[in-house]
């Protein structure tokens, strides 16, 4: 059994190369610049990997792999997606 906390949001970072795991989430509705809540874990026998369940920006559900997924806060709120504040601005923005 995998629990998850019920406010866990993770970010997108999605790995590159042929080895990347499928779906590649940047090319099935998501966005780095945004936070996802998770909805639900999936951890297939025949393998080591997690897969997270996500609604995109679409509002369709994907299992994502989490090696294309980083931390991104407990939020309490009933929001699916929330913005992420820009990591390019500084305090002088």
């Amino acid at each position: 059994m995998i629990a998850f906390h019920p406010h866990l949001f993770v970010r997108i970072v999605e790995l590159g190369g042929p080895r990347a795991p499928t779906p590649l989430p940047l090319s099935s509705g998501f966005n780095e610049g945004r936070a996802y809540r998770v909805v639900g874990v999936y951890n297939p026998s025949e393998t080591s990997d997690a897969y997270f369940i996500l609604p995109n920006d679409r509002d369709e559900l994907w299992f994502i792999c989490q090696r294309h997924l980083r931390f991104a806060g407990l939020h309490d709120t009933t929001a699916h997606h929330l913005n992420l504040p820009d990591v390019h601005a500084t305090a002088a923005d």
